[in-house]
């Protein structure tokens, strides 16, 4: 089965993460979802629908495997560069990407979101348990990326970026809506076609000149997801340390229970 189902219709393609059950952003799925979005701009789609599970968008990196890898540098840096490429792909496209989240987007999922052009979020049907999005790094001892942190200052400013980065907040969907985090939340069932909708009205604009003036919008985004603002080798250093290595074990506990 493939890892990522796609669907085409009317210029619009849409990629969805099928790996079960949480859409953990392991080299395979990753490498997977890049090919698949070459594919599609090769084909000549007009935009792209970025979408993932219900209740889960993506958990994230898959941990269990990362930490299967044990000291092999080799194995860790392209691991974690099958998924840094990934993400800059999606940066770099060069026709709009919505984000359609499902439910929650921790981590990597929050990344993968931020890269797109416009995130529309699942609204939980259950108030009491709404989902989340949030770059949750510091929580379980990794360090944000400069470019990752830049990506998140660019949605909701830098003191809010800050905070939220700083403290590992996972952010309600309510809030992450009021603070710009996700463009906008509807019910669950809506999310695709509604991101489907807020696509197909920016194509009636007229292409050349929409493309354009998009590249010169995102810039700071192409530029936020260069090698020299994630330095992964550093990255994979910090990976290492004990400290980072007791709570990542700490997480697969608690996952397991």
């Amino acid at each position: 089965m493939s890892l990522i189902e796609t669907r085409a219709a009317d210029g619009i393609v849409e990629l969805k993460l099928a790996r079960a059950p949480v859409n953990a952003l392991n080299p395979e799925l990753c490498n997977a979802l890049r090919e698949a979005l070459a594919q599609a701009i090769a084909a000549g789609a007009q935009g792209i629908v970025l979408s993932g599970g219900a209740k889960v968008f993506s958990a994230g990196l898959d941990v269990p495997y990362l930490l299967s890898l044990g000291d092999d540098r080799d194995a860790l840096m392209a691991a974690w560069q099958a998924f840094f490429d990934t993400a800059k792909a999606l940066a770099e496209s060069p026709i709009p990407v919505v984000c359609a989240i499902g439910g929650h987007a921790p981590a990597g999922g929050c990344v993968l979101a931020l890269c797109c052009d416009y995130r529309v979020m699942a609204r939980s049907e259950d108030p009491a348990k709404p989902f989340r999005i949030g770059l949750n790094e510091t929580q379980v001892g990794l360090v944000v990326p400069v470019g990752i942190l830049r990506l998140m200052q660019r949605v909701v400013g830098t003191y809010r970026a800050e905070r939220l980065v700083v403290a590992g907040d996972m952010v309600d969907a309510e809030r992450a809506e009021r603070i710009g985090l996700v463009d906008e939340l509807v019910e669950m069932d809506r999310v695709d076609a509604r991101a489907r909708e807020w696509l197909a009205q920016l194509l009636t604009l007229p292409q050349p000149v929409m493309r354009q003036t998009r590249a010169i919008a995102r810039a700071d985004v192409v530029a936020a997801m260069q090698p020299d603002q994630i330095q992964l080798p550093r990255f994979i250093a910090a990976w290492s340390d004990p400290a980072t290595q007791a709570a990542l074990h700490a997480l697969i506990a608690r996952l397991g229970k």
